[in-house]
């Protein structure tokens, strides 16, 4: 394959460099100058026959959650594809989508909400049974993640909550030590969460205590747990972010938050501590798929093609705007912090978790007010 895939991108390659000069690139960012991959869809005599010239291809566009923008020209630069990308919180994503109806204009949607993802599977608007050579790179933990339809696939997870407490206000000794510990009243942990009817990793965040805490297909109990969070003074931001802001400031002393702030905050030398359960972290898993209705079907493929190369994820670790997440291929690696914190996800029954996505974030965004 990696023979056959010299010559393909070869031949890409010297018909994009031949209309550089009259052809402009339509992606949002800036890629590493050095990024290679080593894609392609099954056989050569596929790609010849199925992919449009570089030089005269529409750009494929791609609804992208508000990390890895630098993807575009990625792309562009290992195959000669132009790439148009949308960035935009869950929320956002999902109401352009609705929006555009049955005239979609995006090619490839790449969330980081597997549940959302599975739910748009079955009301028919993603692309299903077509054939990814490079889903072979999967681990076995992704690989069972791959639904029987094909409709997704997935291209690494995070975690979407880790315990986050304020040095300066509690010791490891007075923190609390897991997220049932946050449920203790007389604490007086001030604590805050993202919107799940808002921020795309929430909602994989809610799905997995609500899992968690169901009784066969009741939502009770996960209500319950949020309610007595609530009941404690727990407030509801509309993203992560905000999260950051408040811990900072003092507003809250404790976060449920998603795991690339919580480094940054770290890193950056903020009073804050991190604890990864030992069970698991709750995990929102990064999915990409194809629209039903696409024109672009040839080269969407090959975008999926290469999201599941080692070298891209390995670049998007190394050098993406959220390289803190675990990778879904052979060969590439997670950074060496998230490596010594034994970093280890969990994730809610995904099929579950989509049936009940619109009653459960009704029920959050009522909370939020």
């Amino acid at each position: 394959m990696k023979k056959a895939l010299s010559l393909l991108l070869a031949l890409t390659m010297s018909l994009a460099l031949a209309s550089c000069a009259s052809s402009e690139t339509t992606t949002e960012t800036t890629a590493p100058a050095t990024t290679e991959t080593t894609t392609a869809p099954a056989t050569t005599e596929a790609v010849e026959s199925e992919l449009p010239d570089p030089a005269t291809a529409a750009p494929i566009v791609v609804y992208l959650n508000d990390f890895d923008a630098v993807i575009g020209d990625a792309f562009y630069e290992a195959t000669g594809y132009q790439v148009e990308v949308f960035v935009g919180n869950g929320a956002e994503i999902a109401s352009r989508i609705e929006a555009e109806g049955d005239n979609p204009l995006w090619d490839v949607v790449w969330m980081d909400s597997m549940p959302s993802m599975y739910a748009m599977g079955e009301n028919g608007q993603l692309l299903t049974n077509y054939e990814i050579e490079n889903a072979a790179n999967l681990t076995d933990y992704y690989a069972e993640i791959v639904p029987e339809d094909g409709r997704y696939y997935p291209t690494g997870a995070h975690s979407a909550g880790l315990l986050v407490y304020n040095t300066d206000v509690y010791t490891a000794e007075t923190a609390p030590k897991t997220f049932d510990d946050l449920l203790n009243a007389d604490a007086g942990y001030k604590v805050g969460m993202a919107n799940p009817s808002v921020a795309a990793p929430a909602y994989p965040l809610v799905a997995w205590f609500m899992d968690e805490y169901r009784t066969d297909d009741s939502l009770d109990g996960g209500f319950e747990f949020f309610s007595t969070l609530l009941d404690n003074g727990m407030t509801i931001y509309p993203k992560n972010p905000q999260i950051v802001t408040a811990l900072s400031s003092g507003e809250i002393d404790v976060a449920i938050l998603q795991e690339s702030n919580a480094y940054d905050m770290l890193n950056t030398g903020e009073p804050v501590a991190l604890i990864w359960p030992e069970d698991g972290a709750p995990a929102s898993v990064r999915v990409a798929g194809i629209c039903a209705q696409s024109d672009n079907v040839a080269i969407a493929k090959l975008f999926i093609e290469f999201l599941l190369e080692a070298e891209t994820q390995q670049m998007l670790v190394d050098l993406g705007d959220e390289g803190y997440f675990t990778p879904s291929v052979e060969g590439a690696y997670m950074n060496d912090q998230r490596a010594a914190d034994n970093a280890t996800l969990v994730y809610a029954d995904t099929p579950w978790a989509a049936a009940n996505e619109a009653e459960i974030k009704a029920w959050f965004a009522d909370q939020a007010g």
